[in-house]
C-alpha cells in the first residue's frame, strides 16, 4: 500500500509511523538499524506479511545487511517461522534483490 493510500485513508497512522517508529523506536541505540531491520523482516516473515517485505528488506540492505546474510536468514526461519512462510518468502526476497542487480 503506497504512501498515498496510507494518508488518504488515516492520516493519523502516517503520522503515528513517523513519530512513533520511525522517528522513536527506529532512533534508540541500543540496537542498530542493521540489526533492527533484521529483525524486522523476520518478524514479518514469520508472521506471513508478504506485502512489508520489500519495503524492509530494502531497508536492512540499505543498512548493511548483505544478500547473503538475507537469504541464510530466511534458510534459517524455515525451521521457526515454518516451511510455508518461508517458500511464500522466497519470491519476495528474489525480487527485491533483482531490483537492486540493476
Amino acid at each position: 500500500m503506497g504512501i498515498q493510500n496510507v494518508s488518504a485513508g488515516s492520516p493519523a497512522l502516517l503520522r503515528y509511523k513517523q513519530e512513533a517508529l520511525f522517528q522513536g523506536a527506529w532512533q534508540r541505540p541500543a540496537l542498530h538499524q542493521r540489526d533492527r531491520s533484521t529483525v524486522t523482516v523476520a518478524a514479518l516473515v514469520t508472521s506471513g506479511q508478504f506485502a512489508q517485505i520489500s519495503y524492509h528488506l530494502g531497508r536492512a540492505i540499505n543498512n548493511g545487511l548483505t544478500r547473503t546474510e538475507a537469504s541464510e536468514m530466511v534458510s534459517h526461519l524455515a525451521y521457526y517461522a515454518g516451511w510455508p512462510n518461508t517458500f511464500s518468502a522466497v519470491p519476495v526476497v528474489k525480487s527485491v534483490f533483482e531490483s537492486r542487480a540493476q
